[in-house]
């Protein structure tokens, strides 16, 4: 997709983790990698967010910007994305997403065009780590951080931005199980997640 970039946001604190959840791996491919992965096969530009550079982080050759506003979390990831993307719009995503799929992403990323925000919601509620933003929504989320308010889920309330709701239903014919959106914050989720991986693949092997 020419006209969208692909946002990763990578901080790195993994407070709940205790270990940097970034370079875990999960079917010999680190967090990082994996969502990267999925993001190459859509994104012509893409740009990976961190809280401070890291060397690590520099070894995937894509283009690294820092937050603009330390300590703001994963609203002021999605501001430093949002600021520095080429494109207007943006699919921002978290790292800690090990089973995004490219269907998904690329079905949310095109459902509409005028749309500032498209956003996933499911049973368990709102998805803003898996969204995408246009750059009409820079002054509002400038807004939230200098209230030091970082409840994103108050962007899409704001009247003067469309949001696109996608709802559990539209995903479910593509992910039936929603994978897309299991993420990795604590060692129970990764347990989880390495269980779900095995199951992939005994079963599609």
């Amino acid at each position: 997709m020419a006209d969208i970039s692909g946002v990763l946001l990578a901080g790195g604190k993994s407070r709940r983790m205790g270990q940097d959840k970034r370079f875990i791996e999960i079917g010999g491919k680190t967090l990082v990698e994996r969502g990267l992965t999925v993001l190459e096969k859509l994104f012509s530009e893409i740009l990976i967010v961190v809280a401070e550079p890291i060397p690590q982080i520099a070894q995937y050759g894509h283009r690294i910007v820092t937050d603009i506003f330390p300590g703001s979390g994963s609203l002021g990831g999605l501001y430093t994305g949002l600021s520095h993307a080429s494109n207007l719009r943006i699919f921002s995503v978290g790292c800690d997403m090990p089973f995004l799929d490219p269907t998904v992403v690329g079905l949310i990323a095109a459902l509409d065009r005028g749309a500032d925000i498209i956003i996933p919601r499911l049973a368990t509620g709102l998805q803003p780590m898996h969204a995408v933003y246009s750059k009409k929504c820079l002054s509002y989320l400038e807004g939230m951080i200098t209230a030091r308010n970082f409840r994103l889920h108050e962007l899409i309330g704001v009247a003067a931005l469309t949001v696109r709701v996608v709802n559990e239903e539209e995903i479910r014919p593509i992910d039936p199980h929603l994978l897309s959106f299991i993420n990795v914050n604590r060692p129970a989720d990764l347990e989880l997640a390495c269980k779900v991986h095995a199951f992939q693949k005994g079963k599609f092997r």
